[in-house]
């Protein structure tokens, strides 16, 4: 299949050189065209191996003509302008597939209507990566664990079946959600990282690199995360989505349920040390992504279907102490999308039909 990936971060580098291997046609495109490189070399379990890519572009139309799946894997900050630059170049039946997404399908679907867009495209998401990699130096991609289940939504849903055909080939993982508001309430990011980097601020910003995973994970924090995902759970049983609901707390057992990374990869992910790293409370994702976009659209979204989420606000509280200035009245809240006076039949219906 032909696939165009649009990214220069982690996700990107792991998807163009795994897609690649996997056998799939891919166009590797990123903003800073002078960075790209013709081949990855990717590490992984089996070891380490140069993957050269099929094309890379430097104009982002050349990637998407005739794809007929667009992976598009950097953070929910970057989804506005990028649905702006993808707008000109999306044609009828592609496909365009969000990890994770923090309710991207319906922003950008939004951003490239306005933009002029007609093309009958659909836009799914998902609530991870489907990699936990790391880039290690320009052009090597460091695969510590692949996803082995992927709740995704796709928006508008009705096209659910022919969407699921195409993303299928590509990941294999992947696991049907009713549509977007589903998926975006699987989204393990604004779930882990809030009490990850806003209670180890001290450490993060004392010491010149800190693994949050590891030396940052401890009980107490473990007991909030916990609490945390549990108002997260609250709301997509009020708001009636179906089970498995993908409790995180499965992510650092050794048995039981499988997660989204399968069973004990936490250990993996600790044991790699890609993750002690520096982290910028200011600039990192976990900070820009998941808590100004994700843990503000879940406290919205918790709101909206009057589930109480203290644990939610307090953090979201927290963090907009943190960069001075009220999260909750961030970009990616129901109030700031137009959508927290719909009823829920009328909101059903919008996900359902995409209007």
């Amino acid at each position: 299949m032909r696939v165009a990936v649009l990214g220069g971060g982690n996700g990107a580098y792991a998807a163009a050189a795994d897609l690649t291997e996997q056998g799939h046609e891919v166009r590797f495109w990123r903003r800073n065209a002078a960075a790209l490189p013709n081949r990855i070399t990717l590490q992984d379990a089996v070891g380490e191996r140069e993957i050269r890519l099929a094309r890379t572009c430097t104009e982002m139309g050349e990637a998407v003509r005739g794809a007929e799946l667009v992976f598009m894997p950097d953070p929910a900050f970057t989804q506005p302008d990028n649905a702006q630059r993808l707008a000109p170049h999306l044609a009828d039946g592609q496909v365009v597939f969000l990890a994770p997404g923090t309710f991207g399908s319906v922003v950008m679907t939004r951003v490239m209507r306005a933009a002029g867009s007609r093309a009958h495209f659909a836009i799914a998401e998902t609530g991870t990566l489907p990699w936990l990699t790391r880039k290690h130096g320009a052009s090597t991609a460091a695969i510590t664990a692949r996803a082995t289940r992927l709740p995704t939504g796709v928006f508008p849903a009705h096209r659910h079946d022919e969407v699921f055909a195409k993303l299928k080939l590509a990941f294999p993982a992947i696991e049907p959600v009713e549509d977007a508001l589903s998926a975006a309430l699987m989204n393990a990011g604004p779930v882990i990282h809030p009490p990850l980097v806003l209670m180890n601020a001290g450490p993060l910003e004392h010491f010149e690199r800190w693994d949050i995973h590891k030396e940052g994970t401890q009980p107490a924090i473990r007991r909030v995360t916990d609490a945390l995902d549990a108002e997260r759970i609250a709301v997509r049983v009020t708001l009636a989505y179906a089970a498995p609901h993908f409790p995180l707390a499965d992510h650092y057992r050794r048995d039981g349920d499988e997660w989204m990374y399968g069973r004990r990869v936490h250990q993996k992910l600790t044991d790699s040390g890609d993750w002690k790293e520096r982290i910028v409370l200011a600039e990192h994702r976990y900070m820009r992504e998941d808590v100004e976009l994700g843990l503000a659209f879940l406290v919205s979204v918790c709101d909206w279907a009057g589930v109480p989420c203290p644990v939610a606000r307090g953090l979201l509280a927290l963090g907009s102490a943190v960069q001075g200035r009220d999260l909750r009245a961030g970009p990616r809240t129901l109030e700031a999308l137009g959508l927290a006076g719909l009823s829920r039949e009328a909101m059903r219906k919008m996900l359902q039909e995409g209007a």
